[in-house]
């Protein structure tokens, strides 16, 4: 009985670590923008194939790039508070099984994609995932303090990867949400960046307050925010979206901007930091949402009416 428990116990551990590999908070919110792209793609409803197969093949490839991520970073991640509890620092996993698990969620990801939607979404998606499992994490983020803002491309990807699942084309509203989330990455990870700075320095990251120094992080995080909420402003102005969108993305806006300004204003690392980090995450799935009920509450009123 006691050998079973153990066991028992074995299994649930590995299983967590496996789940924790996929960094999966960070996949839903890939998927989340993806299929809002999927939404947005379509005057009516999405496809339930196209819907399905690429949520999931969109996602396996999103958690084979985080697990390669933990790989690579193993050394790094050992060396930083944040991450130093991670699977692979602690030594709850090989890196061998970790490979093989990253290599196998990609596989299956992209078999899904290529047969059950479309090759050029499996595409997109595999460039995006050798964008931030190789390029990022390999090259630009040991490279540059800039690593964020060029790295950013893979990450903005998802909303193009969702609109071409359902249409098989990349269309340039999508492309404008692919602007949206691009613009969104850089105040985002710089506000982690200035709350945990000791410990990218620590782990020789050159993270933009290590290289340049918090004060000019914290101008560059405003900076970006401005354009952040100039850019989100487009599908209005284009005619993607309309008044329901464009008064939730300014209102979102606004308070983005607050604490973009609080930080710079008060310099006050400890107190606003990782708020900010905090509403950024939330700002771009709330930006999304307005997206999304902007395109269909127009369709539910003509279905009701």
């Amino acid at each position: 009985m006691t050998k079973m428990v153990t066991v028992g116990g074995q299994f649930r551990a590995h299983w967590r670590d496996y789940y924790e590999l996929c960094k999966p908070r960070v996949v839903a919110l890939i998927v989340f923008t993806a299929m809002v792209g999927m939404f947005l793609a379509t005057p009516g409803f999405v496809p339930l194939g196209a819907f399905a197969f690429g949520s999931l093949g969109i996602a396996l490839c999103a958690a084979s790039g985080a697990a390669i991520n933990h790989v690579v970073d193993e050394e790094v991640d050992a060396r930083m508070a944040r991450t130093r509890g991670r699977p692979l620092p602690t030594g709850h996993l090989d890196r061998r099984l970790a490979l093989g698990f990253a290599f196998a969620l990609g596989g299956v990801g992209m078999a899904l994609l290529i047969w059950m939607v479309n090759p050029l979404t499996a595409w997109l998606t595999f460039a995006s995932l050798v964008g931030y499992a190789v390029v990022y994490t390999v090259f630009l983020k040991r490279a540059t303090p800039q690593n964020i803002v060029i790295g950013g491309a893979a990450g903005a990807a998802p909303p193009v990867l969702g609109w071409a699942a359902v249409t098989g084309e990349v269309h340039p509203h999508a492309l404008l949400l692919f602007l949206i989330i691009f613009a969104w990455t850089p105040p985002h990870f710089w506000a982690l960046a200035i709350a945990r700075y000791r410990d990218y320095a620590e782990a020789e990251i050159p993270m933009l307050p290590v290289t340049h120094g918090l004060a000019l992080t914290r101008l560059h995080l405003l900076l970006y925010t401005v354009l952040l909420v100039l850019v989100s402003v487009l599908p209005f102005v284009t005619g993607m979206s309309g008044w329901l969108y464009l008064v939730g993305a300014l209102g979102l806006g606004a308070g983005f901007l607050g604490q973009a300004l609080a930080l710079l204003i008060t310099g006050d690392d400890a107190r606003y930091a990782m708020p900010t980090f905090g509403y950024s995450i939330l700002y771009l799935m709330a930006l999304f949402a307005f997206l999304f009920a902007d395109h269909y509450l127009p369709i539910l009123s003509r279905t009701l009416a």
